[in-house]
């Protein structure tokens, strides 16, 4: 790859200290995750009652369910518009903006009055909040990753983008811990009242988050290119005239592993609590393992791509969500609890090899002008491709299929095998070149 981007300009700021710009990193992808997972975990076992009643469970968690899509159908327009400014006015402004909006509609969506209070307004509520929380959240994987990547050596440029990724462990893990600090509390308590503490809770998070990130200085590599030419106008517009096939496969390349921790993280909750009456902390507290596993394996996949290269460990990630798509449910259909708790936790461990690298991998895909942009365009279209619709997809092949995990597998192994060509089509990044400042 050509470069121009080589070591900060003299009289720029120094490289802030690891922790410092690790938290500043993580913090807006915890809250992201935080957020996006608590909805998840309330859409499948209570908001089918509290927003949507309805005399069939499965109705009423495929509309609780269709709600959670509607924040990622606004993110490709968040990652649009924040993307924009983000490449134009930098990276900061855009990180402390999406911090903000993301905190406060989880602290409101915490405070709404329910179906039985004021009726229809509810849910109208509740997808307003939504589409407002994924806009936000649509500009922030990116921002994040960038903060991080463009103050990060070049050696070490995987490592450094894995803190974003860590983060979205970090926020799952919270509020999977959230939700099962509730488990023991009496359903008509958790029911009633109990659901709304974990998103109330969320004010903390941002708080941090807000406080680090207001002590984090612009990249390097965005005040050296706004130095040495003018702001692109349209760096969208740009980004998708000029590379139309690399932002089509980056969406690809996150599919698989987006539909695959939707499905660990939303449909197997509601399925093994609905349908195998499993306790739903059994499967919390599986999870909690999983992530917290993850707090060592997202870095240290991310490390490995720093010596042998991106695609050799994303790909090894991908093979591996094809082939657990057809162990994970008839593990779970076990029912006991050993082999639950070691099938989730496998599940989270080794997907984590083809999204650790990712936020390195999509910054080498393109110059510095047009990467907040571009970035966020492939990730965020996949993440609604992916995640956005998976749990409805799933919940809906169950249903019409009398009840049965086997379409879902085989969606999950589609959505895997997706990714892997995409990957093939990609190139191979993170061999210590400097990142390119072409536009």
């Amino acid at each position: 790859m050509t470069s121009n981007e080589a070591a900060p300009a003299p009289g720029t700021a120094p490289r802030p200290s690891l922790i410092k710009l690790a938290t500043a990193s993580c913090a807006g992808t915890a809250i992201e995750y935080y957020d996006f997972l608590a909805y998840a975990i309330a859409a499948s076992t209570v908001f089918n009652v509290v927003f949507f009643p309805a005399t069939d469970p499965i109705i009423g968690t495929l509309l609780s369910l269709a709600t959670f899509a509607t924040g990622f159908v606004a993110r490709p327009l968040g990652g649009i518009v924040i993307g924009h400014f983000g490449d134009r006015l930098g990276r900061k402004r855009m990180l402390l903006l999406t911090l903000i909006f993301m905190g406060a509609c989880t602290v409101l969506i915490g405070a709404l009055p329910t179906y039985a209070q004021i009726g229809v307004w509810a849910p109208i509520g509740l997808v307003l909040l939504r589409l407002i929380q994924g806009f936000a959240a649509g500009g922030e994987f990116a921002g994040a990753a960038l903060i991080a990547i463009e103050h990060a050596p070049a050696h070490k440029r995987g490592f450094y983008g894995s803190w974003t990724i860590l983060g979205v462990s970090i926020g799952a893990l919270l509020a999977t811990g959230a939700f099962a600090l509730l488990g023991g509390m009496p359903k008509e308590d958790f029911i009633s009242w109990g659901w709304r503490l974990p998103f109330l809770a969320s004010i903390v998070i941002g708080a941090v988050g807000l406080l680090v990130r207001f002590g984090i200085d612009e990249t390097p590599a965005f005040l050296d290119a706004k130095r040495g030419s003018a702001a692109t106008k349209l760096p969208v517009l740009q980004v998708i005239r000029n590379q139309p096939k690399t932002i089509l496969l980056s969406t690809g390349a996150l599919i698989g592993y987006s539909t695959f921790v939707y499905i660990v993280f939303t449909f197997l909750l509601s399925y093994g609590t609905q349908e195998l009456a499993l306790p739903r902390t059994l499967l919390l507290n599986a999870s909690m393992l999983g992530l917290l596993l993850q707090v060592v394996t997202v870095p240290a996949w991310a490390a490995l791509s720093d010596r042998i290269g991106r695609k050799p460990v994303m790909l090894l990630g991908g093979a591996f969500l094809f082939l657990f798509a057809f162990a994970l449910f008839p593990l779970v259909r076990t029912q006991e609890p050993g082999v639950i708790l070691a099938a989730v936790v496998v599940a989270y461990s080794g997907s984590a090899a083809i999204h650790a690298p990712m936020g390195a991998f999509f910054a080498e895909l393109f110059g510095t002008g047009v990467r907040y942009s571009g970035i966020s365009l492939g990730y965020q279209l996949g993440n609604v491709l992916g995640g956005g619709l998976a749990p409805v997809i799933a919940t809906a092949l169950f249903a019409s299929s009398g009840r049965s995990t086997d379409p879902v597998a085989v969606y999950l192994a589609a959505t895997a095998a997706i990714s892997i060509l995409c990957l093939v089509a990609l190139p191979n990044t993170g061999r210590k070149e400097k990142l390119t400042s072409a536009e």
